[in-house]
């Protein structure tokens, strides 16, 4: 999973391809870097040197540089192979088609502003030597300090993504209310033990900043858990890969519909691209106030449908890790 990647392969006789939307960058890879051991286990806890490491490592040069990983892997490191329960595991980058938008937005900037101007913002984290970005969102919380985003924007091929930060409002390189340190990383039991995409869901508690919790600066939107389908909902991102660059805050809108193939998950017409992954699902969303539930998250597309994007269906087991996240 990785880029937007697309996981290609044959399922109850369909020829199917998938994109995992890991939004990543990279820098330099260290050569001969040892492949990550597998840990299923479901939380991740930094320490506090690792906190402060992470917060002076995202410079304002290192998050504006920060690319889709897809774009310098491809002849380099080859396909990338994830397991996953009941799907094919070949992942490839991908490159949407932009020709076919739908009503009644399919991606564009949001121009909006309210609250989820504040409480949406980049994820930015190293991978195997590699720096890298994903979208998330600070929600409601008893510890004021959790931050949902998509399981791959956590955790990869069996290893815990580290130097994490979320930078809540980000524009051209710029933290207008500060990056946010992980003090531990959360994934369902499902992501975190197989990759299974149906569970593609992470959590990050992150410290105070300047003695102060993240919600009380920013502010946090409500969830949402056992919706059901079918519903009007606005998803939100910083696409990385062309044709976005990762500096503008890009939105699309419609109704949601269960995928029909290999997930039970939200579908809707959006072209985004890597980097949007982990962005915000809203149902009962409002343009005036910027505000509404958070009920999914960026996470896959399908090969042979570019322009629309899945988001994992927000059940038990998402609230469970949002229980855990939030009572940290």
């Amino acid at each position: 999973m990785r880029g937007i990647p697309r996981i290609s392969g044959t399922f109850l006789g369909v020829l199917a391809g998938v994109t995992a939307l890991l939004a990543t960058g990279a820098l330099a890879s260290p050569a001969g870097a040892a492949a990550p051991q597998p840990d299923s286990t479901a939380v991740r806890q930094i320490p506090a040197a690792a906190q402060q490491q992470a917060r002076d490592f995202w410079t304002p040069r290192r998050m504006r540089e920060a690319q889709p990983l897809d774009l310098l892997s491809v002849g380099r490191t080859g396909v990338h192979k994830a397991p996953r329960q009941g799907a094919p595991s070949t992942v490839r980058p991908t490159s949407p088609d932009l020709g076919v938008l739908a009503f009644p937005n399919a991606g564009g900037a949001w121009t909006g502003g309210g609250k989820v101007v504040s409480t949406a913002g980049r994820v930015f984290f190293s991978y195997q030597g590699r720096t890298a970005s994903c979208s998330g969102n600070a929600v409601t919380s008893n510890n004021k300090s959790t931050v949902i985003t998509a399981g791959h924007c956590v955790k990869l091929e069996g290893a815990w993504h580290t130097n994490w930060v979320f930078v809540p409002g980000y524009h051209d390189g710029q933290a207008p209310y500060g990056r946010w340190a992980a003090t531990k990383t959360l994934s369902t039991p499902q992501w975190t033990a197989s990759e299974d995409i149906n569970y593609d869901i992470g959590a990050a508690v992150v410290a105070p900043l300047d003695g102060r919790a993240l919600t009380d600066v920013v502010g946090g939107q409500g969830l949402a858990f056992n919706t059901g389908y079918g519903l009007r909902m606005y998803s939100f991102g910083f696409p990385a890969a062309s044709p976005y660059d990762g500096e503008k805050f890009i939105y699309c809108s419609g109704t949601t519909s269960r995928d029909f193939l290999l997930s039970s998950d939200h579908g809707m017409a959006c072209n985004m691209t890597g980097g949007a992954s982990g962005g915000p699902w809203f149902s009962q969303f409002d343009e005036a106030t910027g505000s509404g539930l958070l009920s999914s998250v960026n996470s896959f597309k399908y090969n042979f449908l570019p322009n629309r994007m899945y988001g994992p269906y927000f059940g038990t087991d998402a609230q469970n890790l949002y229980q855990a996240a939030q009572s940290s």
